[in-house]
């Protein structure tokens, strides 16, 4: 243990004796400015190419319909033109059911979405999923239609959970209610 701490302190020394304090201050000083602007530098996120709300995590899931197209889990289906959530499709649940263990919300808040097969608006009930964390998977916000906070039902930024016996949010459904009516010409 003597030879340790004699090899210890002429290290100590021989770096004491080459390097000042100011030297030593600007050094860890310039690390630590380096440490806080690494995570602020560009990334590529897109490069994956994916269109998938995940990345790309996740299998396409089609509903097999021809009138109901699309990737459900992707957040360019056309039912989610006005969610903000993570797609149940990608937690255990489906685009209008929720996963095992949680609990639909009464309270939802409704969007008007067209359906790229017959070019027909639907009224969109988005529900969420109450009663266990987040699955934290396939993030949507899209923010079509969105009123402003003084109409709620029409607003996507409110934890719909507070009809459940738990407000604890893990994700979002969206449920055709029906076909929206024409605007009187």
């Amino acid at each position: 243990m003597a030879g340790f701490d004699k090899w210890t302190e002429r290290l100590t020394r021989s770096i004491a004796r080459g390097t000042s304090r100011r030297s030593t201050l600007a050094w860890l000083g310039a690390t630590i400015t380096g440490a806080a602007v690494f995570p602020v530098l560009p990334v590529a996120r897109a490069a994956s190419g994916s269109s998938h709300a995940d990345g790309g995590k996740h299998a396409p899931i089609s509903s097999g319909n021809p009138q109901d197209p699309g990737d459900q889990s992707s957040c360019d289906y056309w039912r989610y033109c006005a969610i903000d959530g993570f797609l149940c499709s990608c937690c255990g649940g489906t685009v209008s059911s929720c996963p095992p263990g949680t609990e639909m919300s009464p309270i939802t808040w409704i969007g008007t979405c067209t359906n790229p097969a017959d070019n027909r608006a639907y009224v969109i009930s988005y529900n969420d999923c109450c009663g266990i964390s987040s699955c934290g998977q396939c993030l949507c916000n899209r923010n079509e239609g969105d009123r402003p906070q003084v109409r709620p039902q029409s607003n996507n930024d409110y934890n719909w959970c507070l009809g459940t016996e738990s407000s604890i949010y893990n994700c979002s459904t969206a449920v055709i209610v029906g076909v929206a009516l024409d605007a009187p010409k």
